[in-house]
């Protein structure tokens, strides 16, 4: 922000009382809430940073450093006694009294929008330093930025003042709007590049996966050319490479030999690779299915990305570490999102639903679509209440993965524990609500 739109923001800010809330929630952005609708972000990032001010949303990452628990204990729910501009630069300082059982404390949260050395800063009132954002060392800077050091006043300098009425609310929905954006755009770019090369890998699976019928050309060969070498096995000559001879209709046929393989063994040899040809083409058709599901489920997941509109809808996408080694075993190959720091299941098709029912909890939430065939969605719980609008995205999610035309649908789900598997993954399950979900798209009414 420049000078003349952070003296904006300081008027504008001094119409509040008190601070609700702070919180960090990405690396480089500190919103506090003044009342019980709006949040201000001030994104403290180098060269770039901004304030912004936005709808209050959920959070979606928890931060624990030193500075974030302190952003809790003495901020948030904290009384503003005064609000200006430090030394005539790009400086805002909150002096903050901050009360808990014990006693009341003042002190200053200061955010210094300075370029290389941006910062937020948590002071007490002789200017020694809580807490910082940042550490800066006296190899960087000579305002030394480390807790319980003094920190030092900026150099003043002059400032261009833009004497015209500047709406700060209407440029502070505007930075939010360009930083929704960019970070959206961002995000959409890295999972699209991820996600086409999936696609891409697969579909070279499929282009390059044997015909059926090559297959049982590849067995009737094989299979007739160890019967040859059988009953030929005194007529091959040692450390030959091919063997020249009739086939059993009488036509001449050259049979190419296996290298470092005894002649008493050479019959083996091309009956294992018979039996491997047949075995392959009898499962042919099933590794082509759980491709082309694997590539449907792909495609909705693509075209998810591709039209969110919000950062919330990436999120699900955004892949997470496993915190244990047995958690990653037992999620390979299985289709993960995370919603709200929840893990949501999706199965592809009868074996996965199955495989989900398997490796879920008593109170894990299990969801599919009423009265048709759908994708089994499971909700790891960890034995937590789980918030409404985790079961309402995946509701959604549910209903992407499983119908192609657009409409409502109604979404059962229960706990894990009141779902008891049938025949060919039927389920019978009990105990259970509904949700609603649409499918957004043209409908197609039969």
């Amino acid at each position: 922000m420049n000078y003349s739109e952070l003296l904006a923001l300081r008027s504008h800010l001094k119409t509040f009382d008190n601070i609700y809330k702070a919180k960090r929630i990405d690396d480089n952005t500190i919103i506090l809430r003044f009342d019980k609708v709006y949040e201000y972000g001030f994104v403290m990032n180098r060269g770039s940073s901004t304030v912004y001010k936005t709808k209050q949303r959920r959070f979606l990452q928890n931060y624990n450093a030193p500075f974030d628990n302190l952003l809790e204990q003495l901020v948030t729910n904290s009384k503003i006694i005064s609000i200006d501009i430090v030394s005539n630069d790009r400086v805002i300082r909150f002096a903050l009294e901050s009360k808990n059982s014990y006693k009341t404390q003042t002190f200053y949260l200061q955010f210094e929008f300075t370029g290389k050395f941006t910062n937020a800063i948590i002071l007490n009132e002789d200017d020694i330093i809580i807490e910082a954002l940042r550490h800066i060392d006296s190899s960087k800077s000579f305002r030394v930025v480390r807790p319980n050091v003094k920190l030092m006043p900026l150099i003043p300098r002059a400032q261009k003042i833009d004497s015209s009425f500047i709406d700060i609310e209407s440029i502070l929905s505007q930075n939010y709007a360009k930083l929704e954006k960019s970070k959206i755009d961002n995000i959409k770019h890295k999972l699209l590049t991820t996600m086409l090369a999936k696609q891409k890998s697969l579909k070279k699976l499929l282009v390059d996966m044997p015909q059926p019928q090559e297959l049982e050309n590849e067995y009737l060969q094989n299979n007739l050319y160890g019967t040859i070498i059988l009953s030929n096995l005194h007529k091959i000559a040692p450390y030959s490479l091919k063997f020249d001879t009739y086939d059993f209709e009488g036509d001449p046929i050259t049979i190419p030999l296996p290298k470092n393989t005894p002649i008493n063994k050479m019959g083996n040899y091309f009956f294992d690779k018979a039996k491997k040809a047949k075995r392959k083409s009898l499962h042919i058709h099933i590794q082509k299915e759980n491709i082309n599901e694997k590539l449907d489920f792909l495609d909705t997941t693509i075209n998810l990305i591709k039209n969110a509109r919000e950062y919330e809808q990436l999120s699900f996408f955004i892949p997470q570490k496993p915190s244990q080694k047995k958690s990653k075993s037992i999620d390979e190959n299985l289709n993960i999102v995370w919603i709200e720091g929840y893990k949501v299941y999706i199965g592809r098709n009868k074996n996965e639903n199955k495989k989900l029912l398997e490796i879920s909890k008593a109170n894990d939430i299990w969801m599919h679509i009423r009265d048709i065939s759908s994708a089994h969605v499971i909700i790891k719980t960890d034995k937590q209440n789980v918030p409404e609008s985790v079961i309402k995205n995946a509701a959604g999610l549910c209903v992407e993965y499983s119908v192609k035309n657009a409409g409502d649908y109604i979404v059962d789900y229960t706990k894990r524990k009141f779902v008891k598997p049938g025949e060919d993954a039927n389920v019978f399950y009990s105990n259970y609500k509904s949700i609603a979900a649409r499918k957004e798209g043209i409908e197609i009414r039969t």
